[in-house]
């Protein structure tokens, strides 16, 4: 007991470990011994029901460390401290290589099921080999977001396919836990920090595939939650034919782009692919003789031959200060990730009146609502009428899956509604092994078209508002998103259901 009271007690602390990579600090752990920094001088923290295990292992050490014991509590918080540092520095020893994944489904879930190897502080290379494994799958599953929530008994994993999140699997919940301080360390995140939202980027290399990966992560209620987004490398920006738009659109795409100055806006929700559009333009246009600049937030694609900039507003990077040192850059060519503000859009239409090709996006419904929202943000219209050069305004459609779709009739309410014929039978989702039993495999974009041709122009003079312009151009045979999804349906692509999700009767 006498010993006890020699050894000066820490109470209620929240200490920050010291770690340092000569000292067995596993061994130390077993025996109930830390050692932290405190008040600026490194000491050895025991454990109060453990003093002389803790003392003896110090002996061992031969280390002339000042001596401490900490209360329970604060004892286990720095411990808590040394297990991610632990886990941390064995993750980044341990070289993942693409043959640590498991390719099959359900060998993943019987890998999960057999936890022991994965929970023994022991081994890392389970932790590993599951992170590989969700990757490959949601590459296999042609995936664009990985979710890991943290729930009160469990972790769950789902994927975005197709735009639709889908449960991929369950996990126990220190799994969990095991898999986000793997992800943090592979994106240079702080594992130590459960408090705050961190995002980072990472590169992973699964069977021959080097994958971009943006992470963000939440703290919530029961713990943390990640969301990885993979974005896609140059080679996998699909041209303007694999966009899926009609052949017309496609066309008026490429007069449109042999424009050498002017405004081209593509509109839509979030989700909606405008980004990848821009791209598939990009790469269309792109040529050794061009100089195309974007500034974007965050940059989604990584493209070649085209300079891209973050959006950094903690430094005051914003889309209109990025757009102002672009254009000091001579550029042929700028692509602007979003028009937010009056700013944005005063620089971009002055960009684009000096000779300069503009595209960027804005958040409309419809194509012809962009008159509105760039009139509201201040711009004139007779600088709309001689910079802008069209608008396009699209959704994305999932397409049925062709091995499992079924015939349907649709009640006459339905039909009614959506200007269907009800003595036509229609298609709809069943779901098989194909499409993961989803009912749909693969999207496509459908898109409205909006041109500023001279018509639209004395529209405009004659002061007709987007409504009346839209009403004008559908009389004149302008076939706008509800009309081409209705396409959908009559020709067997989609569902009513989807249809009436992307925007039927949006008119």
């Amino acid at each position: 007991m006498s010993q006890t009271m020699k050894i000066p007690r820490l109470e209620a602390l929240d200490l920050e470990p010291f770690w340092d990579e000569t000292i067995d600090h596993k061994t130390a752990l077993k025996h109930h011994l830390l050692f932290a920094t405190y008040e600026g001088k490194t000491i050895a923290v025991l454990h109060p029901e453990h003093l002389p295990e803790g003392l003896n292992q110090l002996a061992r050490l031969r280390l002339d460390y000042p001596i401490y014991q900490a209360d329970e509590e604060s004892y286990e918080r720095l411990k808590n401290k040394f297990l991610e540092l632990q886990t941390g520095n064995e993750f980044e020893k341990m070289e993942s290589t693409s043959e640590e994944l498991i390719e099959a489904e359900s060998d993943l879930l019987e890998f999960i099921q057999n936890a022991q190897d994965l929970l023994s502080s022991e081994a890392s290379a389970p932790v590993i080999k599951l992170v590989n494994s969700l990757f490959f799958q949601a590459i296999k599953k042609e995936a664009s977001d990985i979710h890991i929530e943290s729930h009160e008994r469990k972790g769950e994993v789902r994927l975005r396919v197709d735009g639709a999140l889908k449960k991929h699997l369950d996990l126990d919940r220190r799994i969990t836990q095991l898999v986000i301080n793997r992800i943090k360390v592979i994106s240079s995140l702080d594992i130590s920090e459960k408090r705050i939202p961190q995002d980072g980027r990472t590169q992973v290399s699964i069977s021959g595939k080097t994958l971009d990966v943006r992470v963000s992560v939440l703290p919530t209620y029961h713990g943390e939650r990640v969301v990885m987004r993979i974005l896609m490398q140059s080679e996998h920006i699909p041209t303007l034919e694999d966009l899926g738009f009609d052949r017309e659109i496609t066309g008026a795409f490429y007069r449109l782009l042999a424009h050498s100055h002017g405004m081209l806006l593509v509109t839509g929700p979030t989700g909606s692919g405008k980004s990848t559009t821009l791209h598939a333009f990009l790469q269309y246009i792109n040529s050794p003789d061009k100089n195309i600049l974007t500034i974007e937030d965050p940059v989604e694609y990584n493209a070649d031959n085209i300079n891209q900039i973050q959006v950094n507003e903690k430094v005051g990077l914003t889309f209109a200060a990025g757009l102002r040192s672009i254009l000091r850059q001579d550029p042929d060519v700028v692509m602007v990730g979003e028009i937010r503000d009056r700013e944005t859009a005063e620089i971009a239409v002055q960009a684009s009146l000096t000779g300069h090709l503009m595209l960027s996006t804005l958040h409309t419904n419809d194509s012809t609502s962009a008159l509105t929202r760039l009139s509201d943000m201040g711009i004139e219209k007779y600088l709309l009428s001689s910079t802008l050069l069209g608008v396009l305004a699209q959704r994305l459609a999932r397409k049925l899956c062709e091995h499992c779709k079924a015939p349907v009739r649709l009640d006459e309410a339905k039909c009614k509604e959506a200007d269907l014929d009800c003595s036509q039978s229609y298609y709809r989702a069943v779901g098989c092994r194909e499409c993961d039993y989803t009912g749909y495999k693969g999207r496509q974009a459908v898109g409205e078209l909006f041109i500023l041709d001279d018509d639209v122009k004395r529209m405009m003079d004659q002061g007709l508002n987007d409504h009346e312009i839209r009403d004008r151009l559908k009389r004149a045979g302008m076939l706008t998103i509800s009309d081409r999804l209705r396409r959908m349906i009559i020709e067997g692509k989609t569902s009513y259901e989807e249809a009436l999700r992307v925007g039927l009767m949006d008119g």
